[in-house]
C-alpha cells in the first residue's frame, strides 16, 4: 500500500465502529476523517467465518482489492472493512465491485475528472 498504512490500534477501531457504516451482502465499511495526508486501513474477519486459512484468504483478497484501487481513494481517511460470510465464496470481481460501491456510498472516493 503506497499511500496508506495499516490500522492496528483497538481504540481507533472502536471509534470507527461508533460511526454509521455502509453495508451490503459481502462487506460493511466504516470511514472517518483522520486529519492526515494518508489513509489507514483496517480489516476485521470474525472467527465465525471459518478456520484461520479461510480468514487469512479473505484478508489477503481485501488487501489486494484496496492495493489495486488505492489511487481511487481520497487521502486522509481511517477505513475499517468488516467481512461478512458471503465474501468467502464470492469471486474477486464481485468482491471488488462491493468494496468500491461501499467506498462510493461513504464518500471516500476521489472525484473523477
Amino acid at each position: 500500500m503506497k499511500f496508506s498504512s495499516p490500522l492496528k490500534l483497538n481504540h481507533i477501531f472502536r471509534r470507527l465502529y461508533s460511526t454509521s457504516g455502509h453495508g451490503n451482502g459481502f462487506l460493511v465499511l466504516y470511514a472517518r476523517k483522520n486529519h492526515s495526508s494518508a489513509n489507514r486501513v483496517g480489516l476485521t474477519v470474525s472467527k465465525k467465518l471459518g478456520c484461520a486459512v479461510v480468514r487469512n484468504r479473505v484478508r489477503r483478497r481485501l488487501r489486494e482489492i484496496y492495493r489495486l484501487n488505492e489511487h481511487l481513494f481520497a487521502p486522509g481517511w481511517d477505513i475499517v472493512v468488516v467481512a461478512r460470510s458471503r465474501c468467502i465464496k464470492a469471486d474477486f470481481q464481485k468482491l471488488t465491485h462491493a468494496y468500491l460501491s461501499l467506498a462510493e456510498k461513504a464518500g471516500i472516493l476521489e472525484a473523477q475528472q
